[in-house]
């Protein structure tokens, strides 16, 4: 057994969360520090982006399909001690989402002014969005790339290798924006597309970095003519994992869309007391989602070594560290409410709707680790389907629905919003959790099964 198969079986959730909390926290800097200094800006500029980024946030999640069945079967080969159908599977998705990515990014180009409209986006933000669209969009497959490429990295247990080059990414983005939106040290003031060529630029070159990182760090070199060729054996086993993986995650984002077209219709005030109070809850539920990521890989390690019951104990101890951290944060957040929208704006009016939003993220937090956490685990041992399933059951029958009652029909506004989130995510994340309980997953192994 090799080195680097010694030191997969020594990693601990601690170990292998802690980075991928910096690194996540790096990436919603590099959004925040977007949002902060645009709103020195215009507020007017930070709801365009805002807006803009509902529409990416789903041509991600069609990137991530890819990177999500890459991360499964990875994890698992090397439970297995089969690292060399590990790096095998490598250079599969970085093909395809380089090739899916380039035809999404000219969608986006070419139909950035329908897909706005489609948000019902009022047409004094249409300008600034458009243009933070198309230029963004249209470099969207670096996105893709290097969502791969982390995910590969992180499976191999090499989570300090994305942290570092997010780091740098973000160190390049912020002086990116400071020149660009302003116009300071003789460039031009470009506002919000200051801000679109600076996350282009800061994401091509932390690519750079990552690819040549996955090609030193592969237990099993792969030669680079490994790219430029589609195994259809790896690709029919990363797609049938991966598809419906990215079915749950894509009904989460339809279905923001779908509120976020509701919250449209309350006006621009509400769609920046959004923007903001979500930028602030990023910084509540991102330990969740490291723990929802730390615990997917050891869960796929214990899954793929044939090591069922660690794999269960380790679902159900990482969800109880999340749901209180998740509940003790919300909390934090509520009592420094005024404090930290005031980072952002000195509306009034917006200040006071966010802080109650926080209040009910007490709430909404803990339900969301649940799903974080159990269908993380729930699609490492490969039972993938159900989590779809349910999904957009929850999604679109409680979300959507009790959004636009809620929130429209009785007036409640984005404080009716927010009920609706909780009710999505404390049902969908109980069922999640009956699920783990009945331990239908240990049938569902990839490598154990195929």
């Amino acid at each position: 057994m090799s080195t680097h198969s010694n030191n997969t079986k020594k990693l601990t959730l601690f170990a292998i969360t802690w980075p991928i909390f910096i690194e996540l926290l790096l990436h919603m800097l590099m959004g925040s520090a977007d949002t902060l200094m645009l709103s020195q800006y215009s507020d007017k500029s930070v709801a365009a982006v805002g807006v803009s980024n509902q529409i990416l946030q789903i041509i991600i999640v069609m990137f991530g399909f890819v990177a999500t069945g890459t991360g499964i079967i990875i994890a698992q080969y090397i439970g297995a001690n089969k690292h060399k159908s590990a790096s095998e599977v490598t250079s599969t998705p970085i093909t395809v989402n380089l090739l899916f990515g380039v035809a999404l990014s000219l969608v986006l180009v070419i139909f950035a002014d329908t897909f706005l409209n489609w948000m019902g986006l009022p047409n004094e933000l249409m300008a600034e969005a458009r243009s933070y669209l198309q230029i963004v969009g249209g470099f969207s497959f670096i996105q893709a790339l290097i969502m791969t490429c982390s995910v590969v990295l992180r499976n191999y247990g090499f989570t300090k290798d994305a942290m570092y080059v997010t780091l740098g990414m973000n160190i390049i983005n912020v002086f990116g924006n400071f020149v660009l939106i302003f116009g300071v040290l003789g460039f031009p003031e470009l506002g919000v597309t200051g801000v679109a060529i600076s996350t282009v630029i800061s994401r091509a070159i932390g690519l750079v970095v990552l690819f040549f990182l996955v090609l030193k760090r592969m237990e099993v070199k792969l030669p680079i003519a490994s790219f430029f060729h589609l195994p259809k054996a790896h690709m029919k086993n990363i797609l049938e994992i991966g598809v419906p993986a990215a079915g749950e995650h894509l009904a989460y984002v339809t279905s923001q869309m779908v509120i976020m077209y509701f919250i449209n219709m309350m006006g621009t005030e509400s769609i920046t007391a959004k923007v903001y109070t979500q930028n602030l809850m990023m910084f509540i539920f991102l330990f969740s989602v490291a723990v929802g990521q730390g615990t997917q890989i050891l869960v796929g390690h214990h899954v793929g070594a044939k090591e069922n019951q660690k794999a269960f104990v380790q679902c159900i101890r990482s969800l109880r560290i999340a749901m209180l951290i998740s509940f003790l944060m919300g909390i934090l957040f509520t009592l420094l409410a005024d404090s930290l929208f005031g980072i952002f704006t000195d509306n009034q009016d917006i200040i006071t709707i966010g802080a109650q939003l926080l209040f009910l993220t007490i709430i909404l937090e803990p339900g969301r680790a649940f799903n974080l956490v159990v269908i993380g685990s729930l699609r490492a041992a490969g039972d993938v389907r159900f989590p779809v399933y349910m999904g957009i059951l929850s999604m679109w029958g409680v979300s959507v629905t009790l959004s636009y009652f809620l929130g429209i029909v009785l007036g409640l506004g984005l404080i009716g919003i927010w009920i609706s989130f909780i009710a999505d995510e404390w049902l969908r994340g109980l069922i999640m959790l009956r699920r783990w309980k009945s331990r239908v997953w240990e049938r569902k192994s990839f490598v154990g099964n195929r």
